[in-house]
């Protein structure tokens, strides 16, 4: 899937029946901060127990604290993956295919954990990932009084930009509490809305069980993007600190973190209707391209992707079913590109099954007649999307090439490789 830099909780509220009778989700996605926000007394109908504070608190435990963006590196500008802790021992569940990647840097063809799975019996087995980190969310702000009365409609892009880093910058330094925190700021609804979001990031997370591939990836790439389905799609992690509870790099003498909270595992199972939310760091979306952006993805963007990938998935197949260390060793690579490659392919069979185009069309007559009916209006907004359908053109010709160029040849390991020496010649330049 696609991930996003965003951390927010998304909620479905979704009745628990077989899918092919279950309703339309009364869905949507809510900042943590704003939960508050909500119908609460639709939602309690619906089956919820807990309260708006027990959900995101500041100052005292709750949801929050046992929900953890998965990344790679120390700090994080945004997360591959969520977690959460299920003890407090700090033991972490999360996807198989998060864990993918990892499982397979453990793999060897003497012990192939991707083929068999992977158990330690204790902790002492349990297996180091440099670079692995988990991140708490600590809190979030509201930014938007201190921004949007800096910015105005006739700066650039490029220019919004730099205000709002420069406006940020003490913000971000005192919410850091002298490296304590990681902390970012992110846009929303294209640069209308702005928060701060402070993180705890612990960057000790040992792998502890995950199940043969077999069953975490049962069904493969044909059942991927599917529903229903039926893999054991999960993978089990423990976050570890130093002694006195702090963030510490790997190291013997650190021990399992005990979360703010985290999440009991009921053994009583779920009955229709039940009322189910997730709570995440969900990928990126699509819904507000305009019809030229639909355009753009059905018959330009993703054909090549899916021709592009298609074939690159063939080549790679054929060499991994002839040799197991080259199974091994791109095993993860093999997998994000088939996943995303899939995802486009279902992306495009339901952009024209639904006619998202033709929707986007109505959506964008419904704005030019709203626009047409003030000055004011008009002369502000009468050629959005003339410039919007403007941009798409350009790209005509040129994303097919570029595709092909980039992906293409970042698949090849030797271009790779000379990429990386490039960048160390100015190193050695220096010495």
């Amino acid at each position: 899937m696609k991930h996003s830099f965003l951390t927010f909780l998304a909620a479905a509220l979704i009745g628990l029946t077989t899918f092919a009778a279950s309703p339309r989700p009364d869905e949507g996605m809510w900042l943590p901060m704003f939960v508050d926000r909500l119908n609460w007394t639709d939602i309690q109908e619906m089956g919820l127990q807990l309260t708006a504070e027990e959900l995101y608190s500041i100052n005292n435990s709750s949801l929050k604290d046992a929900i953890v963006g998965l990344a790679s590196g120390s700090a994080p500008g945004g997360y591959f993956c969520t977690g959460e802790m299920v003890s407090d021992q700090g033991l972490l569940f999360t996807n198989h295919h998060c864990g993918y990647d990892i499982i397979q840097n453990h793999s060897t063809i003497e012990h192939d954990y991707l083929t068999d799975g992977f158990w330690a019996m204790n902790f002492s087995e349990e297996l180091s990932n440099p670079n692995l980190t988990a991140s708490f969310l600590v809190r979030m702000e509201d930014l938007n009084p201190q921004i949007l009365p800096q910015l105005s409609d006739t700066m650039t892009g490029a220019q919004r930009a730099a205000k709002v880093r420069e406006l940020t910058k003490d913000i971000k330094d005192e919410a850091a509490e002298d490296g304590k925190y990681d902390v970012v700021v992110k846009s929303f609804f294209g640069g209308n809305e702005y928060y701060l979001f402070v993180y705890e990031t612990f960057k000790d997370v040992r792998l502890v069980g995950a199940p043969p591939s077999s069953i975490g990836k049962f069904g493969g790439d044909t059942d991927n993007w599917m529903w229903p389905r039926h893999t054991g799609d999960f993978s089990i992690f423990r976050v570890y600190c130093a002694p006195d509870g702090s963030p510490a790099e790997y190291a013997e003498e650190n021990v399992p973190f005990r979360p703010r909270h985290h999440l009991p595992v009921s053994l009583k199972g779920y009955k229709n209707d039940d009322f189910a939310m997730i709570w995440g760091y969900p990928g990126g979306t699509d819904r507000y391209l305009t019809s030229y952006g639909i355009d753009y993805a059905l018959e330009g963007m993703n054909p090549t992707i899916i021709n592009l990938f298609g074939s690159s998935l063939e080549v790679m197949k054929s060499y991994m079913d002839a040799d197991d260390a080259m199974r091994i060793k791109y095993a993860s690579d093999h997998a994000g590109m088939a996943n995303f490659w899939k995802y486009t392919i279902g992306q495009s069979r339901g952009l024209k099954r639904l006619d998202v185009k033709s929707q986007k069309e109505q959506i964008e007559k419904d704005f030019t007649n709203w626009v047409n009916q003030n000055p004011q209006r008009k002369e502000k907004y009468g050629d959005v999307l003339e410039n919007i359908q403007g941009g798409y053109k350009q790209l005509d010709g040129v994303v097919s090439p570029f595709y092909y160029a980039a992906i293409g040849s970042g698949n090849v390991d030797l271009l790779s490789m000379a990429a990386m020496a490039g960048q160390l010649t100015p190193m050695l330049d220096d010495t």
